[in-house]
């Protein structure tokens, strides 16, 4: 047994070193290789923050269309991974977005013949999820929805080519801002729980493809991803602005947990939070639809009001308004998890780029609370 005591989730256990991104929760703050999310955001594009993930630095031009054009060379579905996914969509089983991603995934990774473990092939494996994770999603969108498969093009944006996809139309230059800035905000947040489940997978040298594979098993859960399809579906069930103030007292009143408040690591605010708050209050504005967006302001007055009489310093989190901006962008709530996939494959596979260069194999302790010296009984004696 260990002399140390055990921390249930691993809390505050440093498990390595990782130069892409710091989480300052008592300044609430989010760095990428050195850069603050606010000198990020409405200036870098996606793409500019994907190289910084993976080379940590800034893309000059030519680095920047070179790793562009890798993007949008593997922006078409192939034939066989869309049949998987029409497959998937019709099967009565039903699978959610994220089971048809993490197949997704799994199978790119199966067909892929170059089989090589170095960095180049990584990076190119790299760019080739970045942008199958987002069409597929696109893609199961639409099916799902009973809508014909929409084809990229090579002439939008990362964020812009999505929204096309999605909706057969592009978007106006503030919805396309908006869905970068989110993309840019989810990219990567140090070593949560898919995230460290990527590592764990590519430090035995699996593949590329398995560690993402394993951080969409992960983000799958409840207590990772789902939470800002949580926030919408609740303001779904109130469904006005009248009886917002009512319906979120009365969750509190029978002890339910309002999603999209408190964090595992910010004890200040959530910055990614407050950006997307701002984002989600302009492009509801815009569109003329601020419903959900103004019940969003009712349920963190009424949750910060409640727990501060309690003596408690709550603050909401990066989920809370991220609903009611994706609702402006005409995203259904099935996909705003899947959404999450589209932005953190960049953080989980720079992560991934990072554990091979320095690699080795991940193998904790437990603090085994067993029985032991247990004398072994014959089965015709065992009770």
């Amino acid at each position: 047994m260990s002399e140390t005591k055990a921390k249930a989730g691993l809390q505050d256990i440093v498990a390595g070193e990782s130069s892409i991104c710091l989480v300052d929760g008592k300044q609430g703050r989010l760095v990428y290789h050195g850069y603050d999310i606010n000198d990020l955001v409405g200036k870098a594009s996606f793409e500019e923050v994907i190289y910084l993930l993976w080379h940590g630095k800034l893309p000059n031009q030519s680095e920047l269309n070179e790793l562009d054009a890798e993007l949008k060379k593997n922006r078409e579905i192939p034939a066989d991974v869309m049949a998987l996914i029409q497959g998937l969509v019709n099967n009565p089983a039903n699978p959610s977005g994220m089971e048809v991603l993490r197949t997704v995934a799994s199978y790119a990774g199966a067909v892929d013949a170059d089989k090589s473990m170095n960095r180049d092939t990584h990076l190119k494996q790299s760019a080739k999820l970045v942008s199958l994770m987002a069409s597929a999603t696109a893609a199961y969108g639409r099916l799902k929805a009973g809508k014909d498969y929409v084809a990229p093009r090579t002439d939008l944006g990362h964020a812009a080519n999505f929204l096309y996809m999605l909706n057969g139309q592009e978007a106006d230059e503030l919805a396309v801002e908006a869905f970068d800035v989110a993309l840019i905000l989810h990219a990567d947040h140090e070593f949560n729980a898919s995230t460290f489940t990527a590592r764990c997978t590519v430090a035995t040298l699996s593949d590329v493809y398995s560690g993402v594979t394993s951080a969409i098993g992960a983000l799958k859960g409840p207590l990772h991803g789902g939470a800002n399809e949580d926030v919408l579906r609740m303001l779904m069930k109130i469904d006005s602005v009248e009886g917002a103030e009512a319906g979120i007292k009365d969750l509190l009143a029978n002890g339910v947990k309002v999603p999209g408040f408190g964090h595992r690591v910010y004890r200040s605010y959530d910055p990614r939070g407050l950006v997307l708050k701002r984002y989600a209050k302009d492009l509801t504005a815009k569109k003329g639809n601020t419903k959900w967006y103004e019940m969003t302001e009712i349920a963190e007055r009424v949750v910060l009001e409640y727990f501060a009489a309690k003596g408690k310093d709550l603050k909401y989190n990066v989920d809370l308004y991220s609903g009611s901006l994706y609702n402006a962008m005409d995203i259904p709530v099935e996909l705003f998890t899947p959404l999450f996939v589209m932005s953190r494959v960049s953080g989980w596979t720079a992560h991934i780029l990072e554990q091979y260069a320095n690699n080795r194999i991940i193998r904790p302790v437990a603090d085994y609370v067993g029985p032991v010296d247990l004398k072994f009984v014959p089965i015709s004696e065992r009770a």
